[in-house]
């Protein structure tokens, strides 16, 4: 009788297990697709080619711009959307550009978010529904976002950098 109750609940106990351990699997396998883009880096001199160099991502994520940056404007537009903590691209330029443009081409609603030597700079809807940041930049690093407005939505884009 004992050895029969012992079997009874260790089969509870295992059943228990692996139902477990099949719903952490599936939640596993059923999350939304948030794989975004991995960072690019880039590295870019004046009068780099090809000009344009264009690259492509998926933007969005899952943490609110505005907290990673610690702003909600900029001088050129609202700091708007979702991302990843980790930036879709690094940018690291070599000299002064006196002109250097960046667009964003995406069927979504995107946002475009860049910390670097000369501040942070957000800009949304220049052209439709895609953004653009052009002007002056110093050397050194930049961080670049490409956000979402929805929380957790991903947004297939291409980046364009105009010399």
């Amino acid at each position: 009788m004992a050895q029969r109750r012992r079997t009874k609940i260790w089969s509870w106990r295992g059943q228990l297990l692996l139902v477990g351990a099949i719903a952490l699997l599936l939640s596993h396998l059923l999350q939304p697709n948030l794989a975004y883009s991995q960072t690019k880096t880039l590295t870019l001199s004046p009068q780099f080619s090809p000009n344009p160099t264009i690259v492509q991502g998926t933007g969005g994520g899952g943490t609110a711009i505005q907290s990673m940056i610690g702003r909600s404007e900029s001088p050129i537009g609202p700091c708007t959307g979702y991302a990843n903590p980790t930036p879709n691209h690094t940018l690291t330029l070599r000299a002064f550009f006196s002109s250097l443009r960046m667009t964003v081409d995406s069927a979504e609603d995107t946002a475009l978010v860049i910390q670097g030597p000369g501040g942070t700079w957000c800009n949304d809807d220049t052209n439709g529904k895609n953004p653009e940041i052009s002007g002056q930049w110093l050397p050194g690093k930049y961080d670049i976002w490409v956000t979402t407005y929805a929380k957790d939505k991903t947004a297939p884009y291409t980046l364009k950098l105009l010399d």
